[in-house]
């Protein structure tokens, strides 16, 4: 019996292990696939470490990382060092009502201490970039110190202090020689926290970074909207550092006691030590602060800021303006519209925004931006007629078309037929298919569908159309067990794991040049056809140079090496064609469908209506 209690209990271990570190293995070994696939291992490869060490960005977040994590643990250390004996010596009020205050940054949602960090430095003018982003890292490292360091500052005997400078010692002496020494572990498991806390950090850096800094996580971030395996060779490296960082604390320590045991006196080693540690922490503190001083340089050039969608872009191309303009582009990049419009309304500052229609429309309503000046855009002829003069802005007169495409359904032809292809939208209530089906994840998109499949249009204001729709999403969760899936539909459906998913044409024409089994449909009903352009903000401040890049991204070479490298419709005419016999030669999704009266491009909501489109779609998700 007691044998049994020890297998089931090392069984349960062995299970936890497998539960916490298998993850972690398949990033290694899916780090040397040899091809795109973050799920079909198909031989090995140094490919996508070689890509890594070639990407400047991703270095430039590594560095941004390291010294961003090792200057904010250094100085939130000795800032909740000093508040937390501070603290010891304050009245019991006062000392419980600070303790109190300094839970709430801890207990607060993330991304609630972000949107306050980031109205904070917008008003007080500061410019986004490697010191806000410091500062807000400092900001909530600092009470993860004092929750750290505190108790062992209450277990000191009150007197040990006094008794110091009774022998002699001065104040200062006695905290270094005395104090700080009995709560060492206290402030060593506080830094190892805030290091952590810092170095890990993703939401608050997202929301006050600006300029082109960008840390570790948020480039990741970044990557994972389409499929990017360099995402696993930049995780791998990271876990073998950490792993050769363990390796070291534990290995080294026990190794320095045995040499000092046989070598030297206890005391002088000590203190050799001591020296050794101060001197190398001193050395990276300079380097770090050197190298912040020098990220937050700019040189003296023209320097212009654009904001667009992540992974929308040939990074090549940002390289190539560079030298060919003799500029610095301040590249960022935004998860949604909604998320774009959230930073540009708090203040922050930009040239070049590369939005979609309906955010366009919103964007004109309320004056955020200036007119393009086309005698500056001399590529302008450059444009595929069916791109320009649109419902969201009519004349072009605020944006330059960018990409375009559609939504539609993406199936398996070994599985769904042509006769099933005949309902349009209402295949995804075929029963046929039950637990079988992709539907996007997007309040807009998913709605969208309904509306059509229903005969209604995606714009609508009616309430008993929009209620329609809420009932059509209802019914098919209930009898068709649809998984709501976001850019992971790309991989899984590379691997055939559904037999259709609601994306949009640039996946889907993608998705085809990986498996031929992969059709493309966009149903009679109609569909959206959407379109991403590029405007110019009312307080640009280099409004010559985002005419010339404008002009840059029209032009036939650029516009094709960017398509290539995204894979979306381009709107310049020799790009479009170009890839329509090369690349995607025969993909029907490449090619959206303008002839068909159906097909809308979304206007912009009210906030009203938002709010009910919101809220039933919460419901629909609810289950």
């Amino acid at each position: 019996m007691k044998g049994l209690k020890h297998f089931f209990s090392r069984f349960y271990m062995v299970l936890c292990f497998v539960f916490f570190y298998l993850p972690i293995l398949v990033t290694v070994v899916f780090s040397f696939n040899s091809s795109k696939s973050l799920t079909n291992f198909t031989g090995v490869s140094m490919r996508w470490y070689q890509e890594l060490l070639s990407n400047s960005e991703i270095m430039s977040a590594v560095y941004v990382s390291v010294t961003v994590a090792l200057l904010s643990t250094a100085i939130s250390t000795i800032l909740g060092t000093l508040t937390a004996l501070g603290l010891s010596k304050s009245r019991k009020f006062l000392k419980e009502y600070l303790l109190n205050i300094n839970n709430i940054p801890i207990l607060n949602p993330e991304i609630v201490s972000a949107i306050s960090l980031m109205l904070l430095f917008s008003s007080m003018g500061l410019p986004k970039g490697y010191w806000t982003m410091l500062l807000a890292h400092i900001s909530f490292c600092t009470p993860f110190v004092i929750t750290s360091v505190y108790p062992k500052v209450r277990s000191l005997d009150p007197n040990l202090a006094n008794a110091a400078m009774d022998l002699g010692a001065t104040p200062f002496q006695a905290l270094i020689k005395v104090i700080i020494p009995i709560i060492r572990p206290g402030i060593f498991a506080g830094a190892l926290l805030a290091f952590t806390m810092s170095f890990d950090d993703f939401v608050i850096s997202y929301f006050v970074s600006g300029n082109g800094v960008k840390n570790i996580s948020i480039i990741v971030y970044n990557m994972t909207k389409r499929i990017n395996p360099t995402i696993n060779a930049l995780s791998t490296i990271v876990i073998v550092v950490i792993v050769a960082i363990l390796v070291c604390v534990n290995v080294i320590p026990m190794i320095h006691k045995k040499r000092r045991a046989k070598k030297a006196p206890a005391n002088y080693s000590s203190h050799r030590k001591r020296r050794y540690i101060a001197a190398v922490l001193a050395c990276v503190l300079m380097i770090s602060i050197v190298a912040g001083i020098s990220q937050a340089s700019k040189g003296g050039r023209k320097v212009l800021h654009v904001y667009n969608a992540g992974e929308y872009i040939n990074p090549d191309l940002i390289t190539q303006f560079q030298e060919e303009y003799g500029c610095t582009i301040m590249y960022e990049t935004f998860e949604s519209n909604e998320m774009m419009y959230t930073k540009l309304s708090s203040g922050e500052s930009y040239d070049v925004i590369i939005p979609s229609d309906y955010m366009i429309e919103r964007l004109i309503r309320e004056d955020y931006l200036q007119p393009i000046q086309w005698d500056l855009i001399s590529n302008k002829d450059n444009l595929m007629d069916e791109v320009v003069n649109k419902s969201y802005d009519p004349g072009n007169v605020y944006s330059a078309p960018y990409f375009w495409g559609t939504v539609g359904i993406l199936y398996n032809k070994n599985i769904v037929s042509a006769d099933d292809l005949q309902d349009g939208w209402n295949v995804l209530m075929n029963e046929k298919f039950k637990g079988n089906i992709y539907m996007y994840d997007s309040e807009r998109d998913s709605f969208m569908v309904a509306l059509k499949a229903l005969g209604y249009s995606m714009n609508t204001h009616e309430e008993s159309e929009i209620t329609d729709a809420y009932n059509w999403l209802i019914k098919q969760r209930d009898t068709m067990e649809p998984v709501y899936a976001g850019d992971d539909v790309i991989d899984n459906m590379i691997t055939g794991n559904k037999a259709m998913a609601i994306v949009y044409s640039g996946d889907g024409a993608y998705i085809m040049t990986e498996n031929e089994d992969m059709g493309y449909f966009t149903p009679a009903e109609g569909t959206n056809i959407w379109y991403d352009a590029m405007v110019i903000t009312k307080d640009c401040r280099e409004v010559e140079l985002a005419h010339e890049f404008i002009d840059f991204m029209l032009r036939d070479d650029v516009a094709l090496a960017n398509t290539e490298h995204v894979g979306y419709s381009s709107c310049v005419t020799s790009a479009f064609e170009e890839m329509q016999v090369t690349t995607y030669e025969g993909i029907n999704a490449y090619v959206p469908d303008t002839e068909n009266k159906n097909n809308e491009i979304f206007a912009y909501q009210e906030a009203e209506l938002k709010r009910i489109f919101a809220e039933l779609w919460t419901k629909v998700k609810a289950k």
